[in-house]
């Protein structure tokens, strides 16, 4: 079989993978579009973003649109912005809207700010739009214990020089929140606050809150003022609970104390009660060995007899004596008189 008959079909396929390859390394519609558009990239360049893997239509056309809007961005740059992986097409969209509102910022504050994690596009736009934060209700107390819950609106403009490095704006609601605490708790009554709800924005715009920020705060308005509970009541209350409890606690102490001492003492008594009948018992013992030993006589053994038993019967009486008498008769004691 010979080679001949398949040499034209062999130039063919040459031909149609060299112009596939020419057509990817060289887009061409794109080359065109640049040169007619006053924003010329050389066919080396082309080629060498697709060597570099870079999108030539993401940096072409953002220089065709840079240039168009009067802005000569070199095609380099461009290109350096995509590998270090910035937004080009945004920083090109930042740079012609900072040019058109009369904001100064060159190319690269502009990719400074993107590779920094900061979207520059809408930065610019807050610069020429301000933004409204609002801030969560922030409850403060008066100085005459009644809680005021007070929100407002922060109008915030963005600082182009501040943007990479400043504070965010979870610091900004943060600065304000404290601000708001810092008016009310000044006040002297809730009173104050509630009919001049201004001077918490001219307290709070007064201390220089957008310090070290990305933004810059043009006005604090306060959209709403609540009154809260009476928190100086309720820890009045809770403090003279917990003082009920300390003294019950030092009472029930001192009861216990009382209790333990009432013991004792009974304890003592028995004692002592025991010791009295050890010693009553002792006492006949004693007589008769005074019998024995002749120290005691008999007469004066039944004259002790006589007085003890005088004893016991005037006890008796007088025992008798306070008792109540019986109704419609005389009292016993009267009786014995008798």
């Amino acid at each position: 079989m010979s080679i001949i008959p398949l040499f034209p079909f062999l130039i063919l396929g040459f031909i149609i993978i060299f112009l596939v390859l020419f057509t990817y390394l060289i887009p061409v519609p794109l080359w065109i579009a640049a040169w007619s558009s006053g924003a010329y990239v050389g066919i080396v360049n082309l080629i060498g973003m697709r060597f570099r893997r870079v999108p030539p239509h993401v940096v072409v056309n953002a220089r065709i649109s840079a240039v168009k809007a009067g802005l000569d961005i070199a095609i380099n740059d461009l290109e350096a912005l995509y590998l270090a992986g910035g937004h080009v097409e945004s920083v090109v969209k930042a740079l012609i809207s900072a040019d058109k509102a009369g904001i100064k910022m060159g190319f690269d504050i502009a990719s400074g700010i993107d590779l920094a994690g900061r979207n520059v596009l809408e930065a610019v736009q807050m610069s020429v739009i301000p933004k409204v934060i609002e801030t969560p209700t922030v409850a403060a107390v008066a100085k005459d214990g009644i809680q005021v819950q007070a929100k407002s609106r922060v109008t915030v403009r963005a600082n182009m020089e501040r943007l990479v490095g400043g504070a965010g704006e979870e610091t900004i609601i943060a600065r304000v929140g404290e601000g708001i605490v810092t008016t009310i708790g000044s006040s002297a009554s809730y009173k104050d606050v509630l009919e001049n709800p201004d001077s918490i924005s001219r307290t709070v715009l007064a201390k220089g809150l957008d310090s070290g920020t990305a933004f810059e705060i043009l006005s604090i308005d306060i959209a709403d003022v609540d009154v809260g509970e009476n928190v100086g009541a309720r820890l009045q209350t809770m403090q003279a609970q917990a003082d009920k409890e300390i003294a019950q606690a030092q009472a029930e102490s001192r009861r216990a104390l009382a209790v333990a001492m009432e013991q004792e003492m009974k304890a003592k008594v028995q004692e002592m009660k025991a010791k009295v009948i050890e010693a009553e018992a002792q006492v006949p013992l004693a007589i008769a060995e005074a019998l024995r030993k002749g120290n005691l006589g008999v007469m004066d053994y039944y004259h002790l007899k006589n007085i003890l038993a005088d004893t016991e019967m005037r006890e008796s009486i007088s025992r008798m004596g306070g008792e109540k008498p019986p109704a419609g008769g005389p009292s016993k004691t009267e009786k014995d008189q008798g």
